[in-house]
């Protein structure tokens, strides 16, 4: 199996494991940029030179998937008929109950990852836990897993620990996010999304990411974890 969804700079100064929502285009375009002196022109998804990514080979036909149309076109259509989730029409501006359709997608996005029906689930909505898990059960060790929510000081604690070609200053950095600008943006605070059985759902599909990245399961208003991640409870759990 190897070690899938793992990037390592050129220089061999950093490896890591791809957490797709997870800041990972900020994070490879920090990596190209420390042996480059410069940030990946597109994106850093689509790179295939300046960066090493497991089973990507340069003779592999190279697949082009973002081409300014909505992620997963297919999955549209679907939804909105089995679900009755609303996306604010073709271009996404119309407005249309957010609340009610994302309750409704969570429940589509438990069904894929419980059951795999009526799709496979999409590698953006499943468990941070198993995206990191393969490295781990493939013989890799962690040296440290950090917190997005405080973005700049677990950044600067792995760039403290390595030396780079060029000096990153963490401050200068843009953030990358390639699905920003892609439909409706949010229009509720987040906890207005949750009623009790969203808390519920959510949960289950998520539990060992509450639990083992200390995220608070209760508050849905809290994005804050609410204690430290354990390096040695996070390998022996996932590793078993």
């Amino acid at each position: 199996m190897g070690f899938p969804g793992t990037w390592m700079t050129e220089s061999e100064s950093m490896i890591y494991r791809v957490v797709p929502k997870c800041a990972c285009s900020t994070i490879g375009q920090i990596m190209h940029y420390s042996d480059h002196g410069r940030f990946f022109d597109g994106d850093i998804h689509d790179a295939v030179e300046g960066l090493h990514k497991w089973a990507r080979e340069d003779s592999q036909p190279r697949i082009t998937q973002r081409n300014g149309k909505r992620y997963r076109g297919k999955l549209v259509p679907l939804i909105i008929q089995k679900y009755g989730v609303e996306v604010g029409g073709p271009d996404g501006k119309d407005d249309f109950d957010q609340i009610a359709s994302f309750r409704r997608f969570l429940l589509f996005a438990r069904d894929t990852i419980r059951w795999k029906r009526p799709m496979e689930p999409d590698i953006h909505w499943s468990a941070m836990s198993g995206h990191i898990s393969t490295f781990i059960v493939n013989g890799g060790r962690y040296d440290h897993i950090f917190f997005t929510e405080k973005f700049d000081a677990g950044m600067q604690t792995v760039i403290d620990r390595v030396e780079t070609r060029h000096k990153v200053t963490l401050s200068e950095i843009p953030r990358f996010n390639e699905s920003e600008g892609h439909g409706p943006k949010r229009a509720h605070p987040v906890e207005d999304y949750f009623d009790d059985l969203s808390m519920h759902l959510a949960y289950e599909i998520y539990k060992r990411d509450f639990d083992l990245f200390r995220y608070d399961a209760a508050n849905p208003a809290n994005k804050m974890p609410i204690g430290e991640i354990d390096l040695d409870e996070v390998h022996a759990k996932l590793g078993a």
